[in-house]
């Protein structure tokens, strides 16, 4: 009886040390890992230079997920990151500097500023140019304003030019003009461009902006060989508009009257002046932009306005250079065409155009002086002294007066009478 009690007891015990053993084993299985933990290693003993970990365009993906609850190991063939160390990231000065609302507001504070160049000659009595000047020797008022200089040079520049060619005034005139025209490439330096326009009744672009050479050469000696000036006399008309249809030479009608209609002779100075500045309007800012204007200044018939075309001069820094010839040479005759009568046309405006934007009109009859005027014009234009100054522009801004001074007595300052500010979109 007690035999079997013991049995039953020893059945027991070794029924639960089994489901003991069973549980422990269950419990290792549950507890290991799903994949082997790479071994933790030592930073290198020479870490990467900040140079070379900054030139990585972008940090490399880990080939695989790591799990949720535990941090990402890094490859067992690179060395760890530090935890200090951020990913590399594009080093441009926009993504160092990274724009917050705080910093926005300073970077979009704009003040518009308009940068108003001067040209300025300045010559004795006698009409000689007056070197060695400095800073202090100049003032600018605009407005009635002093204004403080930021810029000044004397250094001579190189010279955009558009020369103006009026084919439209007396034969003889035009005649003296064309035996000089070689004197006028001769004018200009090898670092100079010059381009060539005729005008009469309409405009005509001779030749483009180039140097000095062979292409300027031709384009005056097409000028020499095609262009004819007006002849005196009294005007002939003729032609098939001359009047109503005809047959055979006789009208068909003999009782309408037979009208001769006599062609009008017209002078678009302006419309020369205007297609000019636009040209020059694209050439280097660095450079002096020049009109030379060779004619004797009349005007009638032009679609542009004296007005709408000085606003384009002085928008795009362009000065007004002429040499009077024909009628605009003889003095007691220029000042008769100062007086407009009215069916003839605008009288001799070259001063207009030279005064408003500091240029200058050279009054030359003869073909010698006409040759020299052109080394004259072309030798003021290079060595002016450059005047520049900052002044604030708003939308309701027009016309600005200038006036520049010289602190010495006795000397003749020539320079533009104003400007126009350019809009603060185009600045």
């Amino acid at each position: 009886m007690q035999t079997g009690r013991w049995r039953g007891v020893l059945l027991m015990l070794v029924f639960a040390i089994a489901s003991a053993g069973y549980l422990r084993a269950e419990s290792q299985t549950q507890n290991l890992p799903d994949a082997p933990q790479p071994q933790q290693t030592s930073p290198p003993a020479n870490p990467a230079r900040p140079s070379e970990s900054s030139s990585r365009d972008s940090v490399p993906a880990p080939a695989a997920q790591p799990r949720v609850d535990q941090p990402a190991q890094p490859d067992s063939g690179s060395p760890p990151t530090p935890m200090s160390e951020k990913p590399a990231v594009d080093t441009t000065p926009a993504t160092r500097n990274p724009v917050t609302p705080d910093t926005q507001r300073l970077f979009t504070l704009v003040t518009t500023t308009n940068f108003v160049e001067i040209p300025v000659t300045v010559k004795d009595r006698s009409g000689r140019m007056i070197p060695g000047l400095l800073p202090k020797d100049f003032s600018v008022y605009e407005n009635g304003v002093r204004q403080k200089l930021t810029y000044f040079t004397s250094d001579p520049l190189a010279i955009s030019a558009a020369v103006l060619i009026d084919v439209s005034m007396s034969d003889t005139a035009l005649r003296r003009v064309q035996a000089g025209l070689k004197a006028l490439q001769g004018a200009f330096s090898e670092y100079d461009e010059v381009a060539v326009y005729t005008y009469g009744n309409s405009v005509t672009k001779e030749s483009s902006f180039t140097t000095a050479g062979d292409r300027l050469a031709a384009a005056l000696n097409r000028i020499v060989e095609t262009k004819h000036g007006q002849r005196g006399g009294v005007p002939v008309s003729g032609g098939p508009f001359e009047g109503g249809p005809t047959v055979n030479g006789r009208p068909m009608d003999a009782s309408v009257p037979q009208t001769p209609i006599i062609p009008r002779d017209r002078r678009v100075l302006n419309d020369a002046v205007l297609q000019a500045a636009l040209d020059l309007s694209k050439v280097q800012g660095a450079r002096r932009r020049v009109i030379m204007i060779v004619g004797d200044g009349r005007e009638d018939g032009s679609r542009a306005s004296y007005s709408d075309v000085l606003k384009i001069l002085l928008t795009n820094r362009i000065s007004v250079y002429a040499i009077g010839v024909g009628s605009a040479a003889i003095p007691v005759y220029r000042k008769l065409e100062q007086i407009n009568v009215p069916g003839t046309g605008n009288a001799n405006i070259l001063p207009k155009y030279a005064s408003a934007t500091g240029g200058e009109v050279f009054s030359e009859f003869t073909r010698q002086a006409i040759e020299n005027a052109y080394s004259a014009v072309t030798l003021v234009a290079r060595n002016q002294y450059t005047l520049g100054y900052y002044t604030k522009t708003t939308l309701a801004d027009t016309y600005r007066d200038i006036e520049v001074r010289v602190s010495r007595a006795g000397l003749r300052v020539t320079a533009k009478a104003g400007y126009y500010p350019l809009p603060p979109g185009r600045q």
